[in-house]
């Protein structure tokens, strides 16, 4: 068994590819209705000229792999995002990594520390999203929620690792999910992006962020992965602020590989 993780686990240290950011011209009518999403609007048609495209569910990248046999479960302490972070899923999920690893943290201290990019919201006259900022640069709006907030994706995720843990962050993005399940099964959790029912998403959006076109889900979530069985993957949810919550693997999956297999933790 020993020999079989340490085989496992050698693609993990060396990375894995990274996806490319979805962008589109020309789609179909968007969704953006999400109690936590910046716009608090339900089921509104936009106007501008890029339109989100159609939900498509993205094929798992890399090869696959032999399933990871067992069971784990990690005791992680359980942080909850609210109420001072409405939109700051990923840094208390990053809190709850980074204590359990033995970092003195927490999450208003990661707050504090996360890059952020500082493009304003602008919108068109009838609410539409033009313009705003690039979650792969910084975490977009206001985490508080006192504005609109929007998320940050692995990479100023996988800085913060390392700002706390020197050369110790792992980024399993683009990984197949069967290397992050043998990477928890080291005793390590790991910060995944998925939805908030941890279903498909269905609620897209899209703006410019200078000439470049953001074309993201407004119910994406990032939780920590804490455990899996046969059947099953276990999270630890910042906004609803449960422990170890129990969900069906193969419609985690699905979710996890829509939002482009983000996933970042440490060794």
């Amino acid at each position: 068994m020993k020999r079989y993780l340490l085989a496992l686990l050698f693609p993990i240290l060396i990375g894995c590819s990274e996806p490319q950011e979805d962008s589109t011209k020309s789609t179909p009518e968007i969704k953006t209705s999400h109690p936590s999403s910046p716009t608090q609007k339900s089921e509104k048609k936009t106007s501008a000229p890029f339109k989100a495209a159609e939900v498509q569910q993205s094929p798992a990248p890399g090869p696959s792999k032999e399933p990871v046999k067992g069971r784990q479960l990690l005791n992680v302490i359980q942080i909850n995002q609210n109420p001072e972070l409405k939109y700051g899923c990923e840094i208390t999920s990053l809190a709850m990594m980074l204590s359990y690893a033995g970092v003195k943290t927490n999450k208003m201290e990661l707050f504090q520390v996360v890059k952020k990019d500082s493009d304003p919201l602008v919108r068109s006259r009838n609410g539409d999203i033009l313009r705003w900022g690039n979650p792969h640069d910084g975490f977009v709006g206001d985490m508080t929620g006192k504005r609109a907030g929007y998320a940050v994706f692995d990479k100023p995720i996988e800085n913060i690792v390392n700002q706390y843990l020197p050369g110790r962050a792992v980024n399993l993005t683009g990984c197949p999910f069967e290397e992050v399940l043998a990477h928890v099964s080291t005793g390590r959790p790991v910060v995944v992006w998925t939805t908030g029912d941890f279903r498909l998403p269905d609620r897209w959006e899209s703006w410019y962020h200078g000439q470049q076109l953001i074309r993201t889900p407004l119910d994406l979530h990032a939780v920590l992965l804490v455990g899996y069985d046969s059947q099953s993957v276990y999270l630890n949810d910042p906004l609803s602020g449960k422990k170890q919550v129990r969900v069906n693997k193969s419609q985690f999956i699905n979710s996890w590989h829509a939002l482009k297999s983000r996933a970042v933790s440490y060794k």
